[in-house]
């Protein structure tokens, strides 16, 4: 069975820290591009930040760079996401995505609330 499931969501102060993970089972992350996206309530899903299946290139989008790091551990089947310098505007719902050719899967997500 193919799972991705996100940890480490919290509430958080402004200027704080959060490490998310999304590990993976049913399937090994090596060949996947490995993403973060996130949903903030009324808005549409977007992507914060992609690391691609060799973990050459990182993507990120522009609200997040340089306080953002996408990482990825293949032996433990897991990618992660260290948030610094944590804005309200951070505040959503983070999932997990795994994409190659003809495979996409989702996790179901993790809350990151950041709110004095």
């Amino acid at each position: 069975q193919v799972q991705l499931v996100e940890s480490g969501g919290d509430l958080v102060q402004p200027g704080g820290s959060l490490r998310l993970s999304c590990a993976a089972s049913g399937f090994t992350i090596s060949s996947f591009a490995m993403s973060w996206y996130r949903q903030a309530p009324g808005k549409e899903r977007e992507l914060v930040a992609r690391i691609q299946s060799d973990g050459t290139i990182t993507i990120y989008t522009d609200s997040v760079k340089g306080r953002f790091t996408i990482s990825r551990d293949d032996a433990k089947n897991t990618v992660y996401l260290q948030m610094n310098s944590l804005k309200p505007d951070d505040t959503a719902v983070y999932y997990c995505n795994a994409v190659r050719i003809f495979k996409d899967y989702w996790g179901q997500g993790t809350q990151v609330t950041v709110s004095s």
